[in-house]
């Protein structure tokens, strides 16, 4: 004869309940690749309509005769007034002047790029490397390598993740007659400039 108890009714409720919620996380995880979540990410707010000007971390202006071929510096967009702000993750991007092979040694525009610097992958920041003929972005996290021509990841984890996301979000640049570098009013969208931490399309 068993000695077995019956199982109590609260036994058998919570069997049920985590049947119920095996069957709602499945359904999630069906969908999450579907959802653009880019809409739901922070990004830099308080740009204007205005170019700003690519302010280098002395406080002064990037100008195409000083700064140098094949260097990179991080800087804040956009900027505010307030130095907590500017600490955002999301207000960080790296300025690069690309390598004489790929036209760093021009005076306009095409020398220079700007992109967000958190990494597609999980957010960490990554950095532009300029010697040892490394010559492109990597993230210390995980290893994502990012093209420093078009900002797409060509390695590591964000280089496995479906368009847009294995695109870093780009700034567009203007050059005046001074030779002084300017940024341009983004579009933050995926078909535009690009939404930081999610990604953006290349045209």
């Amino acid at each position: 004869m068993s000695t077995t108890p019956a199982p109590r009714g609260d036994e058998r409720i919570s069997r049920r309940d985590f049947l119920k919620l095996l069957a709602a996380a499945g359904t999630v995880l069906t969908f999450t690749p579907f959802v653009d979540w880019g809409k739901f990410l922070p990004n830099p707010a308080g740009s204007t309509n205005e170019k700003s000007k690519v302010e280098l971390p002395d406080g002064s202006q990037a100008n195409v005769k000083i700064f140098k071929v094949n260097h990179a510096e991080a800087i804040i967009y956009p900027k505010s007034e307030d130095p907590a702000l500017n600490k955002e993750a999301f207000r960080t991007w790296q300025f690069i002047r690309l390598p004489p092979e790929l036209g760093g040694e021009k005076n306009d525009a095409s020398a220079f790029r700007i992109y967000s610097m958190v990494c597609l992958h999980l957010w960490c920041l990554w950095k532009y490397w300029p010697q040892d003929g490394r010559k492109r972005g990597e993230c210390p996290c995980h290893g994502s390598l990012y093209d420093p021509l078009t900002g797409a990841a060509f390695a590591g984890p964000a280089a496995l993740q479906s368009p847009p996301s294995n695109v870093l979000p780009r700034l567009d640049l203007e050059v005046d007659n001074e030779g002084n570098v300017w940024i341009l009013p983004p579009n933050w969208s995926v078909n535009g400039n690009g939404i930081v931490g999610f990604g953006r399309y290349i045209a």
